[in-house]
C-alpha cells in the first residue's frame, strides 16, 4: 500500500497580486471589445449556464407531462417541441462548449504559463459565432418552433413546417465556434507554453481540451455541410435525403452520427481532463499513470471516429458492418476504462480532502462508471435489438453526459471558482447541493434503466399505466436536482458579494493558476513563470520544504 502524503496548505493568507482582469477596464463595451482569455472566458461562462437554465427548464416540463399517463399540462405537439428544443439546446449550446468555452479559454493559456492564447481576435470571434448562432437557434421558439428531435432526422426533417432552416443554421454558425476554439487551443498548446512546461508536464486538463480540439477540427465540418444539405433540400427541393426526391434518409444517419459520436468525446474529454485535476489536487497526490491517462484521452479521440454505425444498428446496415461496429463500441471502452482505473489508483493512499469539488470527483466516479458500463450493453447487438429507442439508451445518455460532462463541469467550477473570482463559497452548502444533485440525479435518471429495460418506448407523449408510478418516482427526482442548482446557484452568486476574499492557493495545487493572484493580473503573470516541476509532484514539494 501506498504511503499517505499529507501537503503543507499554500499561501493560507489573501493576495493582492494588482490589478485583476475584472477591473482593468469597466464598463459593458469593453467586455464586448475585450480580447483577455479571462473575460472571454467569464462571457462563456454566462452563456452557458444561461442556455443551461434554459434546457433545465424545458426538461423539468417533459418530467411533469410525464407524471400522467395522458394529458398533463400540455398537448403532443408542445411536447414535441419541448423535447426537440431541450436536446438541441443541452446539446449545442450548454454540453459542447461549456467546458472548453468557459473554464477552457479561462485556464489554458495560465497553466501554460502564457499571456493569452494565439489569437485572441480570433477567440473573440467564436464567441460572437457562438451568440449568433444561439439567436439563430433560439429563434424557433418565437416563430414555429422545432419538433424534429435535436437529431435533425429525415424525412422528417425536410417535410415538417416547423422552423428546420433556423435551428439548422444556427447549428452550423456553432460549428464554426467550436472549429475556431479547437484551432486557437492546439496552436495555443503548441507554440506558447512557458520555459519548463513540456508536453508531459502539462496538467492533464490540458490533454483533454487537446485531444477535444482534433476532434472540433476534424468532425465538426461533416456536421455542417449535412445541415447545409438539408437546408438545401429544404430551400431548393434537391433530393439528397428525403426519398420522395430521390435521396436516401440513412445517408443522413451515417453523416450525422459521424460527427455526433464524436462530439460525446468533445462533450466528455474535457470533463475527464477536471476530473483528473480534481482527484490529484484534492487528495494531494501525484497522477497514477500519466502518460496512460494523458494518451488515453487522444485514443478515445481517434477511436471515437470509427464507432459511429452503433447508433444504427436497426437502421438496415449489413450484419457484417454492425459486427465490426460492436467490436469497435468495445475497443473505444478500454481507454476510457483506463482512465478510471487510474484515478482510483491515484485516491489509493492520497490524503483525500473532502471538500466539494471532490465529492463531485467522486460522484462523477460512480456516475460516469454507470454510463460506461451500460454503453457496453447497447454495444452489444443482441441487446440493443431489445432497447434501441426506449427510455434504457435515455437513462444511458445522461449518465454520460450529464453524470459525466455536467458533474464535472460543475465540479470545475467549484475547484477554480476562488482563483476566477477571488471569493470563497460557503462549503456547507456546496456539499449541500452535491448530495441534492447525486440523490436527485440518481432518482431522475436510473428509474428510466429499469422503464427501458420493461420496454417503455423514448419520446413517447402517452404510455401505458403500469409505467406510471416510475415516471412519477423519475419526475420527483427531477424536482429534486432542480433543487441542487438551484441552490449550487444561490451559493456560489453570493460569495461574489459576501465571500471570503481567496488566497492564492486554496487547495494547495501545484500547477501554474495556483501561482498568480486570485483573481490573476491582466496578463496573468508579473514575470514570465519557469516551471521546475511537474503539475503533480506532490512527493518532491512535500520533500524540499521539509529539507
Amino acid at each position: 500500500m501506498s504511503r499517505s502524503i499529507t501537503v503543507d496548505e499554500v499561501a493560507a493568507a489573501p493576495d493582492s497580486g494588482g490589478t485583476d482582469y475584472i477591473n482593468a477596464t469597466k464598463g459593458v463595451w469593453s467586455w464586448l471589445t475585450t480580447v483577455d482569455h479571462k473575460r472571454i472566458g467569464i462571457m462563456y461562462l454566462v452563456s452557458v449556464l444561461t442556455a443551461f437554465a434554459l434546457g433545465g427548464f424545458f426538461a423539468l416540463l417533459l418530467r411533469l407531462e410525464l407524471l400522467t399517463p395522458k394529458h398533463t399540462i400540455m398537448s403532443a405537439d408542445t411536447y414535441n417541441q419541448a423535447f426537440t428544443l431541450h436536446g438541441v439546446v443541452m446539446v449545442f449550446l450548454f454540453i459542447i462548449p461549456s467546458i472548453p468555452g468557459a473554464l477552457g479559454n479561462f485556464f489554458l493559456p495560465i497553466m501554460i504559463g502564457a499571456k493569452d492564447v494565439a489569437f485572441p481576435r480570433l477567440n473573440l470571434l467564436s464567441l460572437y459565432l457562438y451568440w449568433i448562432g444561439a439567436i439563430f437557434a433560439l429563434s424557433s421558439i418565437l416563430s414555429s418552433g422545432l419538433d424534429t428531435g435535436w437529431t435533425f432526422y429525415v424525412p422528417y426533417s425536410s417535410t415538417t413546417n416547423t422552423a428546420v432552416v433556423n435551428v439548422t443554421l444556427g447549428a452550423f454558425v456553432l460549428g464554426f465556434s467550436s472549429i475556431l476554439t479547437g484551432l486557437n487551443f492546439i496552436v495555443t498548446l503548441h507554440k506558447l507554453r512557458a520555459p519548463g512546461v513540456g508536453w508531459f508536464k502539462m496538467p492533464l486538463f490540458l490533454w483533454g481540451l487537446y485531444a477535444t480540439s482534433i476532434v472540433q477540427i476534424l468532425a465538426t465540418p461533416v456536421l455542417g455541410i449535412t445541415l447545409l444539405l438539408l437546408v438545401f433540400e429544404r430551400t431548393l427541393h434537391i433530393g439528397i435525403f428525403d426519398p420522395a426526391l430521390g435521396g436516401d434518409p440513412v445517408l443522413f444517419q451515417h453523416f450525422f452520427w459521424f460527427y455526433s459520436h464524436p462530439a460525446v468525446y468533445i462533450m466528455i474529454l474535457p470533463g475527464m481532463g477536471i476530473i483528473s485535476e480534481l482527484i490529484a489536487v484534492h487528495a494531494h497526490r501525484k497522477v497514477f499513470g500519466y502518460k496512460a491517462i494523458a494518451f488515453s484521452s487522444v485514443a478515445i479521440a481517434l477511436v471515437g471516429f470509427l464507432v459511429w454505425g452503433h447508433h444504427m444498428f436497426v437502421a438496415g446496415q449489413s450484419e457484417l458492418a454492425s459486427t465490426i461496429f460492436s467490436f469497435l463500441t468495445f475497443l473505444v471502452a478500454i481507454p476510457s476504462g483506463v482512465k478510471v482505473f487510474n484515478w482510483i489508483g491515484t485516491l489509493w493512499g492520497g490524503s483525500i480532502s473532502f471538500k466539494a469539488p471532490m465529492l463531485f470527483a467522486l460522484s462523477f466516479l460512480f456516475l460516469f462508471t454507470i454510463g460506461g458500463l451500460t454503453g457496453v450493453f447497447l454495444g452489444m447487438l443482441s441487446v440493443d435489438m431489445h432497447l434501441h429507442d426506449t427510455y434504457f439508451v435515455v437513462a444511458h445518455f445522461h449518465y454520460v453526459m450529464m453524470g459525466g460532462t455536467v458533474t464535472a463541469f460543475v465540479g470545475g467550477l467549484h475547484h477554480w471558482w476562488p482563483k476566477m473570482t477571488g471569493r470563497m463559497y460557503s462549503e456547507k452548502l456546496a456539499v449541500l447541493s452535491c448530495a441534492l444533485y447525486f440523490i436527485g440525479f440518481n432518482a431522475t435518471f436510473f428509474t428510466q434503466f429499469l422503464m427501458g429495460s420493461r420496454g417503455m418506448p423514448r419520446r413517447y407523449y402517452n404510455y401505458l399505466d403500469q409505467f406510471q408510478p416510475l415516471h412519477a418516482f423519475s419526475t420527483f427526482g427531477s424536482w429534486i436536482l432542480g433543487a441542487a442548482f438551484l441552490v449550487m446557484l444561490y451559493n456560489l452568486l453570493n460569495s461574489l458579494k459576501n465571500g471570503e476574499r481567496a488566497p492564492k492557493n486554496p487547495w494547495g495545487g501545484l500547477s501554474l493558476e495556483w501561482e498568480t493572484a486570485s483573481p490573476p493580473v491582466t496578463e496573468n503573470f508579473v514575470h514570465v513563470p519557469h516551471v521546475e516541476h511537474g503539475p503533480y509532484d506532490y512527493a518532491a514539494t512535500v520533500a524540499r520544504r521539509a529539507s
